[in-house]
């Protein structure tokens, strides 16, 4: 019974034994073969050249495969308007339009969007010539920090563009009806897109300005 207790190893000892073990059997030339060894990244890691309309401009990037269309816009065409909030698509503040339609571009590879036509913040408007929602936001105070903003405004634009389609959401009472401007339907359909601030009664009648003068 005394021998079988001997034969008991702690875990901390279990782990010091066996690197002591690997150490040994490795020799110094193989350690000094292995620390030897260098990693080119740009060996590993597979690239991509992709074509895509950005702003009403053509782009053509090469690019990690990895890389997302937000970090893309950001760091390679430093169109630093769209944010990185919490970059895991929850908040919004990176919502871009992609062929018309609302996405938030930090959840979305760039490759995927070979062909594709973006159009960001600054393709909405620019300083001496605001997009509708724009001039809105600023007249209606629709924002305070402004972090979330270009994220809410591209989310804004799109969102009456899918009431005009007849898009339902989860509150239209009909699916099978033309869904129709609402504080409620505005609510749900920008519930994606969060303002820290809590500037939503804001963003909401500044949208509704902007479909006034659409109906």
């Amino acid at each position: 019974m005394k021998d079988s207790k001997k034969l008991i190893l702690t875990r901390r000892e279990m782990i010091v034994g066996t690197a002591t073990a690997v150490t040994v059997s490795l020799g110094a030339g193989t350690i000094e073969k292995v620390e030897s060894l260098t990693i080119n990244s740009a060996d590993i890691v597979p690239s991509a050249t992709i074509n895509f309309n950005v702003n009403g401009k053509a782009q053509q990037l090469n690019l990690d495969t990895r890389t997302t269309l937000l970090d893309s816009l950001r760091e390679h065409l430093q169109l630093t308007g769209t944010k990185k909030g919490c970059d895991h698509g929850q908040c919004g503040a990176c919502t871009v339009l992609v062929n018309g339609r609302r996405i938030n571009s930090c959840l979305s590879l760039a490759l995927q969007h070979e062909g594709d036509n973006i159009v960001t913040i600054e393709g909405l408007g620019t300083p001496d010539k605001l997009h509708p929602m724009q001039a809105a936001f600023v007249k209606h105070d629709g924002y305070q920090c402004g972090y979330c903003t270009p994220g809410q405004i591209c989310s804004a634009v799109a969102v009456l563009q899918e009431i005009k389609a007849g898009i339902p959401s989860h509150v239209s009472e009909d699916l099978t009806l033309q869904p129709e401007f609402s504080n409620m339907e505005v609510r749900e359909r920008m519930s994606g897109n969060i303002c820290r601030c809590g500037a939503y009664s804001n963003i909401a009648e500044a949208m509704a300005e902007v479909n006034s003068h659409l109906s």
